[in-house]
């Protein structure tokens, strides 16, 4: 079945769209020797208080990391005092804009989520996401200066680190919203020119993305240098099969010890790390603000509660 592209959630909006060119032109150097870099937090307050536990204990043996938010800090905070705690803990870190943040600061209608879903998507996800970016612009219009702050932000970021350069986007190097670095695309026969060619345009050594909430890791030659796509897939929800822990990107001149997946890059290390928030904490809040029949329960309580259907041997595509 063929969808209409420029439904609302499906269409993806001409200010969401950039030229990968222009993505690494001014790189600046780490703050760090070591960068977690956070998509698709999703408004989860109980993950968000775990990865600052896990920055705490970081601190306590002599590293202090940096945090880069890449998109989509929000979605399920309904709530105000959740909104305003992922928000103003997210601002005072790096962070760019995901689509849900970017409709919270200038709301349209034909955007709808903004999410731009592909055709494999079904309509009633569609539909369901639409309906929960229009509840969360409500709560957002109580909040005009944390809306104005996220529209300031940034759509991308480029840095240096270990020698390399290390792009961050939410969604693919054509477009916020892109869906060309997806677990989907990547193991799509034919897709790595594409990538290749992107790596060509922007010069990074690194993409670390997330979107489009399944997680992978990409690593190529492209040209005679090692090349590497890492998407967390999402740090607030389950990202594998019977598995509640979300995921973010880790950064650094060493692997880590609790990866799921270590890749090198030249001398840096790519790392998929766990983060082991307490589900059943998480839950009483979701469904607080969610409850069984809202959009937001149908979409995603399962995975909340399930994971996915990919096994860790998916992860390294």
């Amino acid at each position: 079945m063929t969808v209409d592209s420029g439904m609302p959630g499906r269409s993806c909006p001409i200010d969401y769209r950039y030229r990968p060119e222009a993505l690494c032109a001014d790189p600046v150097a780490a703050e760090s020797e070591t960068m977690y870099v956070i998509g698709g937090l999703y408004g989860n307050t109980v993950a968000l208080a775990t990865l600052d536990r896990r920055v705490d204990g970081d601190m306590a043996s002599g590293a202090a990391p940096q945090l880069v938010f890449n998109g989509d800090f929000n979605w399920f905070n309904i709530d105000p005092d959740a909104f305003t705690t992922i928000n103003h803990t997210v601002l005072g870190h790096d962070a760019i804009q995901g689509n849900v943040e970017h409709e919270l600061a200038e709301p349209d209608e034909e955007a709808g989520c903004g999410c731009a879903y592909p055709d494999f998507v079904e309509q009633a996800m569609v539909e369901r996401s639409n309906r929960i970016i229009q509840r969360l612009q409500q709560t957002a219009r109580d909040f005009p200066d944390l809306s104005a702050a996220l529209g300031r932000l940034p759509r991308y970021r480029c840095y240096h680190l270990a020698g390399q350069r290390i792009l961050v986007l939410h969604g693919d190097p054509e477009s916020l919203a892109g869906w060309g670095l997806a677990h989907e695309s990547l193991t799509r026969p034919g897709h790595d020119e594409v990538v290749a060619n992107w790596f060509r345009a922007t010069d990074a050594d690194v993409i670390a993305c997330t979107h489009t909430c399944l997680p992978a890791v990409w690593q190529r030659e492209v040209d005679g240098r090692r090349r590497l796509v890492i998407n967390n897939g999402s740090a607030g929800m389950g990202n594998l099969r019977q598995d509640t822990r979300g995921l973010i990107t880790r950064l650094a001149t060493t692997p880590h010890t609790e990866a799921l997946v270590n890749a090198r890059c030249g001398e840096l290390w790519a790392s998929l790390v766990p983060l082991d928030f307490d589900l059943t904490d998480w839950l009483t809040s979701f469904d607080r603000w969610w409850p069984s029949g809202t959009a937001a329960a149908i979409s995603y309580r399962d995975r909340l509660v399930n994971g996915t259907s990919l096994a860790p041997s998916d992860l390294l595509i």
